[in-house]
């Protein structure tokens, strides 16, 4: 931890606190899962901890760049990001699920996907099919991707990948304000922060059943 031979009294961590039960902020006060992690690393050098706010996806950069000692924000441990910080050993289990409107014609991963004899994805039911994520998430890296990748897009035969499909937000929450507004048809995000998120709002639930888009390890950058 390179915080350990870090001079002065402070470490920060940078998060999005829009990610409940992980990261979320009740007046000006950050409450969650990893803000009780990082204050227990924070006691246990005898450091204070300062929290920064910031876009999700910069959290990588600033901590490559030294502007933060260290990332916490439900964050998946991939080779791409491996390429750019370290990770602690992991702490959580992150499982992707997919968040819908009552009533919605999405009932499962069936409506969603044309899949072949093996079980793997071919093609999309729905061509027009929108699907909102927050930016630079698990979700929206599984989403970016081609079908056959659990993916929503098109790939051209020059590699090009077009993501019309993905509506990518800041937030989880502003995902969520969009599948209620109907600019979306589904939100896939992490599954705790979609407890919270359908748990203050109507009219919209999670699938049921084995709809489960992807399970990934959560770690300190």
């Amino acid at each position: 931890f390179a915080s350990c031979e870090k001079k002065g009294d402070t470490i920060v961590m940078a998060t999005n606190a829009a990610f409940p039960p992980y990261e979320y902020k009740e007046g000006d006060a950050f409450k969650g899962i990893d803000v009780e992690i990082a204050q227990a690393i924070a006691e246990k050098l005898g450091k204070k901890l300062e929290i920064a706010d910031v876009d999700f996806g910069a959290i990588i950069g600033g901590v490559q760049e030294g502007k933060y000692d260290f990332g916490m924000a439900g964050m998946t441990v991939t080779e791409q990001r491996k390429e750019s910080v370290n990770f602690s050993t992991t702490y959580a289990t992150g499982i992707q699920v997919i968040i819908v409107a009552d009533g919605s014609a999405i009932e499962s991963l069936d409506s969603i996907f044309v899949f072949d004899e093996n079980g793997d994805p071919v093609g999309l039911q729905n061509p027009d099919i929108k699907v909102g994520v927050q930016q630079d998430t698990t979700g929206d890296i599984y989403c970016s991707s081609d079908v056959t990748g659990w993916g929503l897009c098109d790939v051209a035969e020059d590699g090009t990948i077009t993501t019309d499909r993905v509506v990518r937000y800041k937030t989880g929450a502003e995902a969520v304000a969009a599948l209620k507004s109907g600019k979306v048809d589904c939100v896939i995000i992490d599954n705790e922060p979609a407890k919270s998120f359908v748990a203050a709002n109507e009219g919209i639930h999670i699938l049921a059943g084995d709809n489960e888009y992807a399970i990934a390890d959560y770690a300190i950058c």
